[in-house]
């Protein structure tokens, strides 16, 4: 039997040996592509040494979190097999740790790429597959104790862009995610280690995106931390007119709504910025209607 469910909107995640407290805007989770092919650095931080150097930047910038992928997981994106994967993100997460106490993450559906990140001193598991795609993933996140992140996808990577179908997204998401943390909490891991993600981008149409983005507030009475993954994806390039353009100034705007609308995690590729706006945004009232007033001598 599991614990009565908790409707409140989360104000913490309990991860692997730390526990990340929510503030009044939402956590930074940094991004760091250790891949050929992700859809907008892929190549950048292949090489270890550029990764970790890129990770600790992001860190010293203010990221809360530090998300570790070996595989890219865009539209039509190729598996890769294990043991490339873990030759990506191990020495990467070793570089990591010895640096900075910033809990890290590791992006994988792959039970056995988890577990030796988690050996190695990551705090978190951050499955696309909502701790689906490998029957083993569950016994990990349950031995380990770490924090889980459970997103909504559908279909594959490798399908889920052909012709994403829903009567009512919002809705069936919410269904789908209430329904996953239940079966989570049955399974053995505790209320306070789950998040989870909508999943923009993974299985949904243009329209599907912006209507998960309009109403992503419902998903806070799952009592679970909700991570939103909007950073320079395509549909930003459709809502600004330009493929080609830089997409963090939208990013940005986007995440700014986000904060207003009290979601706990942002997944982002330009962490700088991001806070600085987040600080901003805070400051002037954006997020309650309440500006800070410094002391009348500053």
């Amino acid at each position: 039997m599991h614990p009565p469910l908790n409707n409140t909107p989360a104000n913490h995640w309990s991860l692997k040996s730390t526990t990340i407290h929510f503030a009044q805007t939402p956590t930074v989770m940094g991004i760091v592509n250790v891949t050929p092919d992700s859809f907008s650095d892929g190549g950048l931080f292949l090489e270890a040494d550029r990764a970790i150097d890129h990770a600790l930047k992001l860190a010293s910038d203010g990221a809360g979190i530090l998300d570790i992928g070996g595989e890219s997981t865009r539209p039509y994106s190729q598996t890769v097999a294990e043991k490339d994967e873990l030759a990506r993100v191990i020495p990467v997460i070793r570089g990591i740790v010895k640096q900075t106490n910033v809990p890290i993450s590791i992006d994988t559906s792959k039970a056995t790429v988890a577990r030796a990140a988690l050996d190695e001193g990551a705090q978190i598991i951050n499955d696309v597959t909502g701790l689906e795609g490998d029957p083993g993933m569950i016994d990990v996140a349950v031995n380990s104790g770490a924090g889980v992140c459970a997103m909504h996808m559908q279909g594959t990577p490798q399908t889920m862009q052909d012709s994403p179908c829903y009567q009512d997204v919002v809705q069936e998401i919410h269904a789908y995610l209430t329904k996953r943390k239940i079966q989570l909490l049955d399974a053995g891991i505790p209320m306070e280690k789950i998040c989870l993600d909508p999943g923009i981008g993974f299985g949904k149409s243009h329209r599907h995106n912006l209507e998960l983005l309009n109403h992503c507030e419902q998903y806070l009475d799952l009592g679970c931390p909700i991570l939103i993954g909007h950073s320079r994806k395509g549909m930003i390039g459709k809502i600004i007119g330009d493929r080609d353009a830089n997409r963090d100034s939208a990013t940005m705007a986007i995440t700014l709504m986000l904060a207003r609308k009290k979601i706990q995690i942002v997944r982002v590729h330009e962490v700088e910025g991001t806070v600085r706006a987040l600080k901003a945004f805070a400051a002037v009232g954006g997020i309650d209607g309440q500006i800070s007033l410094p002391a009348e001598n500053q």
